[in-house]
């Protein structure tokens, strides 16, 4: 009897240590998949990420300067800047993750998981800006090369990136704001992805002077400026307004060149100053003009009444 238990105890020993932590290791499933990334692996996202990199900044160069010299296509060909840089960068990721490292439906789940921890513990800004990005391409409040006016920044938008907007403000500032900031703020686009823009320019003048002088001054002015730009949809206006103390004479003309903006501006009220000065059209009395809301040309800037 004694030896029949030491037997059983001696198999049971045995059976134990040949079955032990591997058998436990083999015989529990796991449901964790192996995403299969090694170095190798690593070095070829690395790789194709920087090809991608370099890619797009060939291929926005290259149109670019390609638009530089078709001029009156500039706008448009500008606008397939964003959409060249989408295009090639999801490429990129479809690469990664389908030929790279050739996920499973298993896995695919798996990294989705990991994707979505990593955009809820620190990267939902970057994501919502680079939705932000896709929502401007296709919805187009604005394109490459527009002027417009976000809050109190006004400029040429030189890129729509993935992450942010860029603007070169009348004084070469480069300004950058975040897409996702963007969809919630008030835009003012001056040419909604035409070439051509309104300038609007607002001279003031004593209000003992001659009006209609004054307005028919202006006129010829703007007409005559080499910068100006006559249709029969692009005429050009000329408005009076009083004021307790002065006159606002205001011209509004197109040019055909966005670009043209300030030049025009600057040529129109010279060649008016010169004139009003030859009639005796003066300039209100120092103090009494206030260029706030009233004065505010297209765009957030306005036009000195006096030098």
């Amino acid at each position: 009897m004694a030896e029949n238990v030491t037997e059983a105890y001696s198999n049971l020993s045995t059976s134990s240590s040949s079955g032990g932590a591997s058998g436990v290791s083999t015989n529990i499933p796991s449901n964790i998949p192996d995403l299969g990334i090694d170095s190798f692996t690593v070095m070829n996202v690395l790789l194709v990420l920087v090809l991608a990199y370099v890619a797009t900044r060939t291929t926005v160069f290259l149109l670019t300067w390609f638009s530089e010299r078709a001029y009156e296509h500039r706008i448009t060909i500008k606008m397939m800047n964003p959409l060249t840089k989408f295009a090639i960068y999801g490429f990129a990721v479809y690469h990664i993750l389908g030929s790279i490292i050739q996920l499973s439906t298993a896995q695919l789940v798996a990294f989705s998981g990991l994707a979505g921890a990593a955009i809820g513990f620190g990267m939902k800004d970057l994501v919502a800006e680079v939705v932000g990005g896709i929502v401007i391409v296709l919805d187009k409040p604005y394109q490459v090369g527009d002027k417009v006016k976000i809050e109190d920044h006004y400029g040429e938008v030189k890129d729509i990136g993935l992450r942010a907007t860029r603007l070169v403000s009348p004084d070469d500032s480069l300004i950058t704001v975040s897409n996702q900031k963007l969809l919630n703020q008030i835009l003012a686009n001056a040419n909604a992805g035409n070439q051509e823009m309104m300038v609007v320019i607002d001279l003031f003048i004593d209000s003992a002077s001659d009006a209609a002088r004054a307005m028919a001054i202006l006129r010829e002015a703007t007409v005559t400026s080499r910068y100006v730009y006559i249709s029969d949809k692009r005429q050009v206006t000329i408005l009076l307004r009083d004021f307790p103390f002065y006159r606002r004479v205001r011209s509004k003309a197109y040019v055909y060149d966005l670009r043209d903006e300030f030049p025009f501006e600057s040529d129109v009220t010279n060649l008016a100053w010169e004139a009003f000065e030859a009639e005796g059209i003066e300039p209100p009395k120092a103090g009494v003009v206030d260029l706030g809301d009233e004065s505010a040309a297209k765009g957030g800037y306005s036009s000195k009444p006096y030098k």
